[in-house]
């Protein structure tokens, strides 16, 4: 099985490099638009209206045999084995972590959160104006 996935994942890496570069090497349609009015020689006005030449075709059947092997690649993923779950299936389902050792030397001399809290030594309320929005 990790063999097919890893001969997938290779043609679909080629198969993308290869559509990359065949399509940044074909000339754009518009591209001719501009010899057509005097700065060059072309055939008509929007270039060649015949059958799609090789490049593109070669691109089509590129993008096909990318098309595939995502899909290939999404449906072996979504394939699971019965012990391989979710991680969080998996945290649920395994043992319980092991209590903290007891608390010795330098832990020890920690003081714990549940102890109460000091009495606050800031006012509740400021004895002047100062430092407060106006209201009106």
């Amino acid at each position: 099985m990790n063999f097919i996935l890893t001969a997938v994942l290779a043609v679909q890496m080629l198969t993308a490099l290869s559509m990359i570069g065949l399509i940044l090497i074909q000339h754009g349609k518009g591209a001719d638009m501009g010899a057509a009015f005097g700065s060059g020689s072309s055939g008509s006005l929007f270039g060649a209206s015949g059958s799609a030449n090789f490049l593109s075709r070669t691109t089509a059947v590129l993008a096909a045999v990318f098309f595939a092997c995502t899909l290939l690649l999404a449906y072996f993923g979504n394939l699971r084995a019965p012990e391989s779950s979710s991680v969080l299936e998996r945290a649920a389902t395994s043992a319980p972590v092991p209590a903290a050792p007891a608390a010795s030397g330098v832990a020890a001399q920690i003081p714990s959160t549940t102890a109460p809290a000091a009495a606050s030594t800031v006012p509740a309320k400021p004895a002047s104006g100062a430092g407060q929005i106006p209201t009106r």
